[in-house]
């Protein structure tokens, strides 16, 4: 009389068989978790780089030319100088200190929501004067390089000018003094504000005009430019066809 044998499975065949049912019915859950998580992550890491770290900014003025043009796009380093808690007082300090001569982005006290870009002149304690657009500080003329006069004929008074009268050195006659674009001061900067000028001196609104800067206005360091294009040429798609490659990743001075 014929046999059968009865047929066993094998153990590790039907845990092997088990195991790769519970990996297929739970892998879309895992796969839509770890991107949750991972897209988390990456906004709270963006957040705190544009907050705290970098800020990119694109300059839509003449002011500061030929230092930087209408149409670069800036990358600010925000770490240099400090920055405060987004919704808070509380200032987290720099790793460097500002220094005479830095690019520097800033919240102007004139116009809340805007954003500008001006070189410090004048630190605490300087004495600032300007005569026939020459630049002196604390008694010494300055040759400044990067400087542009284009339009010397029109220096004028602005009214926005009278708050100068409140920091003039005590050498200067208050009831006479009238200053304008190209002629002013001597002026004597207080503790903790800062002078700023823009570098195309004659199409610049700047602290000539809007007076002092605290300290804690200062948004970040201008470092690097890594795009420019001719935002002005009337040619078609000018940010395709009117790139400057000169200037794309170039550090500013």
């Amino acid at each position: 009389m014929g046999k059968t044998r009865r047929r066993q499975s094998h153990p590790e065949h039907s845990r092997k068989s088990s195991d790769t049912h519970n990996i297929s019915s739970e892998n879309p859950r895992n796969v839509i978790k770890e991107w949750s998580q991972s897209l988390v992550v990456a906004g709270i890491l963006f957040l705190f780089i544009r907050s705290f770290v970098l800020q990119t900014f694109v300059i839509t003025s003449g002011s500061m030319e030929e230092t930087l043009l209408v149409g670069d796009f800036l990358v600010a380093n925000r770490a240099a100088v400090g920055t405060r808690i987004p919704g808070t007082e509380i200032r987290i300090p720099g790793y460097s200190s500002i220094r005479r001569g830095d690019v520097l982005v800033f919240d102007p006290p004139h116009e809340p929501d805007l954003k500008l870009v001006k070189r410090l002149i004048g630190m605490p304690g300087d004495t600032l004067s300007m005569r026939e657009s020459v630049l002196t500080i604390n008694g010494e003329t300055q040759f400044e390089e990067y400087v542009r006069n284009l339009d010397p004929d029109s220096d004028e008074y602005h009214p926005w000018m009278a708050w100068q009268l409140d920091h003039l050195a005590n050498s200067t006659e208050r009831m006479s003094y009238s200053p304008t674009r190209d002629n002013w001061g001597p002026l004597v900067i207080p503790p903790d504000h800062y002078f700023m000028l823009g570098d195309n001196r004659h199409s610049s609104l700047d602290s000539r005009y809007w007076g002092l800067l605290e300290r804690w206005r200062f948004e970040g360091r201008a470092a690097v430019l890594y795009f420019s294009y001719n935002r002005d040429s009337f040619r078609p798609f000018p940010w395709i066809r009117e790139i400057r490659w000169e200037r794309t990743f170039s550090l500013v001075q």
